[in-house]
């Protein structure tokens, strides 16, 4: 591998190209600290010979990206990264007190450890891009600013530097420079290098002096405590060591000197290293950056079939909610096939939500236009021969969906893709109402459609390869994140979920309580417990999906409540909640009728929900409904969500030596 930082004299200016080989972003590999410390000793010999000194990525689109999180989310040893980082701060002090001044030339992605060495130079241009993004977003990574981030930006631009850190924002251009974090920009088609050397030159002449007055940070340790309460109250109670370490450098390192903040911050991040939670929230953005884009899940070399026209079968809330992403999502024609008295309610709900949606400016075009779009039916009309895709969103009955797929067939292209939103049924048994079965998949959104990021893609024993790239390509348009499974009773998400529930009602058969349960859960990070959610969703639902869709005998609790009537405090007003939102007393004696009590404290309730998941996890790979233990890590975050500082159900096991003591080996 050739030099990552290359300098060059361009009159009297040294000019520091710096690009990382065979990435698609710049990032701090150690071949590129090492590298970097290199070039900084031949500056520090040489200063005599520039006015000052440009430093300018090598890629397009790319300033700097930060932190290889590859190297982070490993096996670490401690010691040699404290080191590490001792010796990195090392180089950006170095950097700050070269004594000629130094420009950053910022174009694209600014991020993380790559802002932090922006930070450490005398300034900063940037160019007015909608690629330029700058910012420290560690914090929403699991980890903190570990390359000064927490000492420089405060002191730089006062106390928006705690929100922008613990938020983890991300600024554009013009915003960086209303915010100081940036001292000048560019248009996109100004020469970057040749400003960049203009203005470094202007700051060496004296033509331009940069007037910096030192923040007033005497308010710190109050501003600390309202940022704590915040952070509390987004995480729901739960201390998670990332934004609590970041306020914690923050407030003791803006005390002391630089160098000494540097330490603090330094210490702060190795203690975040040691947490598990910090290892899953990596995983998480490994996850997501795996998922974001549906396409690359298809082959190379493969093109998939064009979605140019959709139909959606049913117009409830969930037919209703897959109209609204195809509308906002891809602009396309889409048919909509229900009873008519269906027709203009569904219309006027689709209508309101996107008239929010443009209101929060968050539509491209306006909402007639989209509205128009659509073409309701309640008959099997023309409308339906040139459709490429057909999503299936009518009641969840076998007989009723025959039906629908007979009539179906007989007015679509025989090559037109056809997929069943199920939650629950066997894809298999109904692709046999289905002409041409191998252009028949499962294609389980979840509620509210337009707000859920997964889509479950269910393939058949018939299903063609054909097929799941079409939906891996549609999901791609409607923004959804996929996960690829086979046929399964409950398919990836479902699956999963059912034992938890399961052992929740036998947890409240012996006789723990229903608020306890709850709450354990919320402090393990899902944003609510399984018995609301039970309550929310609807306990009808729960017991015809365990009694009819899996076939199993119900727990007592769970149909002792179902028998009672009460299908739920959304339903019927009546569960295991009271309109108020408090346990109701009437269906305590319906859980636990031999009256038992049971003492567990958080962590046991957690371990016992949380351990039949991992089970699940395991029975789903050894069964081959899918071959990658990503695929359900990606299902609990996105479909449920499984607190991503956790990194989905089958990392947190391997984090934590669950998947070692249950099976012997880890899943990842």
């Amino acid at each position: 591998m050739g030099s990552i930082f290359v300098c060059e004299n361009q009159d009297g200016i040294a000019v520091v190209k710096f690009d990382v080989p065979s990435e698609a972003v710049n990032t701090w590999t150690e071949a590129a600290v090492d590298d970097f410390e290199k070039v900084l000793v031949d500056l520090e010999a040489q200063k005599s010979q520039y006015r000052g000194v440009v430093f300018i990525s090598g890629k397009a689109n790319n300033f700097h990206a930060g932190a290889n999180l590859n190297v982070l989310g490993g096996s670490v040893d401690l010691d040699a990264f404290h080191a590490r980082c001792t010796f990195f701060n090392e180089l950006f002090l170095r950097l700050e007190n070269l004594g000629i001044p130094s420009v950053a030339a910022i174009n694209g992605q600014c991020l993380g450890g790559g802002y932090e060495f922006a930070l450490a130079m005398t300034a900063r241009i940037a160019t007015d891009s909608r690629r330029t993004l700058i910012g420290l977003p560690e914090c929403n990574v699991g980890v903190i600013p570990g390359g000064g981030g927490t000492q420089r930006l405060p002191r730089l631009i006062g106390y928006a530097a705690i929100e922008l850190i613990l938020k983890g924002q991300m600024v554009p251009a013009a915003k960086a420079l209303e915010l100081n974090m940036i001292d000048r920009v560019i248009s996109e088609s100004d020469d970057l290098l040749a400003q960049a050397k203009i203005f470094v030159d202007e700051i060496a002449s004296g033509k331009v002096i940069l007037k910096r007055e030192s923040p007033d940070l005497s308010a710190l340790d109050d501003v600390a405590v309202m940022a704590r309460q915040g952070v509390l109250k987004v995480t729901r109670g739960r201390e998670l060591p990332a934004p609590m370490l970041a306020i914690k450098a923050m407030q003791e390192g803006l005390k002391v000197s630089l160098e000494q903040g540097l330490k603090i911050e330094t210490d702060c991040f190795i203690e975040i290293m040691k947490s598990p939670e910090s290892k899953g929230m990596i995983n998480t953005f490994f996850l997501k950056t795996l998922s974001d884009k549906p396409q690359a899940m298809i082959p190379m070399g493969v093109t998939p079939r064009e979605i140019k026209k959709y139909a959606v079968l049913g117009f409830g809330t969930m037919g209703r909610g897959i109209v609204i992403d195809i509308l906002r999502r891809t602009g396309k024609p889409v048919v909509v096939k229900d009873i008519p008295e269906a027709l203009e309610p569904g219309k006027a709900f689709v209508r309101k939500v996107l008239e929010g949606m443009a209101e929060k400016n968050r539509l491209r075009v306006s909402v007639d236009s989209l509205m128009e779009l659509i073409t309701p039916v309640s008959e099997w009309t023309d409308d339906f021969k040139d459709v490429d895709l057909v999503i299936e969103a009518v009641f969840e009955d076998p007989a009723v969906k025959d039906q629908v797929y007979g009539e179906l067939c007989a007015v679509v292209p025989d090559d037109c893709i056809l997929a069943s939103n199920t939650s629950s049924l066997p894809v298999n048994r109904l692709a046999k109402g289905v002409k041409n079965p191998q252009r028949f998949a499962g294609a389980h959104f979840f509620s509210p459609v337009w707000k859920m990021e997964l889509m479950e893609i269910i393939r058949g024993v018939d299903t063609s390869d054909e097929t799941i790239h079409a939906l891996l390509n549609a999901a791609g348009e409607l923004k959804k994140r996929p996960v690829v499974c086979n046929d399964n009773p409950g398919f990836i998400v479902n699956a999963m979920l059912f034992p938890y529930f399961l052992r929740t009602f036998t947890l409240l058969e012996e006789g723990v309580g229903i608020e306890k349960i709850d709450s354990a859960m919320m402090k393990f990070g899902l944003p609510v417990g399984p018995v609301r959610l039970t309550d929310e969703v609807g306990i009808d639902v729960s017991y015809l999906v365990v009694t009819k869709s899996l076939g199993l005998e119900p727990p007592k609790a769970l149909e002792n409540v179902y028998k009672a009537g009460r299908y739920g405090r959304n339903k019927n007003g009546k569960g295991f909640y009271d309109k108020e939102g408090k346990v109701d007393p009437e269906v305590l004696p319906l859980i636990n009728p031999q009256g038992n009590t049971k003492d567990m404290n958080v962590e046991e309730i957690q371990a016992a929900l949380f351990t039949p998941m991992v089970m699940t996890g395991h029975d789903l790979l050894d069964k081959k409904v899918v071959d990658d233990p990503r695929a359900i890590d990606i299902g609990a975050i996105w479909g449920v969500g499984f607190p991503p500082d956790k990194g989905g159900p089958m990392k947190w096991a391997d984090i934590t030596g669950l998947s070692e003591k249950l099976f012997g080996r880890t899943f990842y």
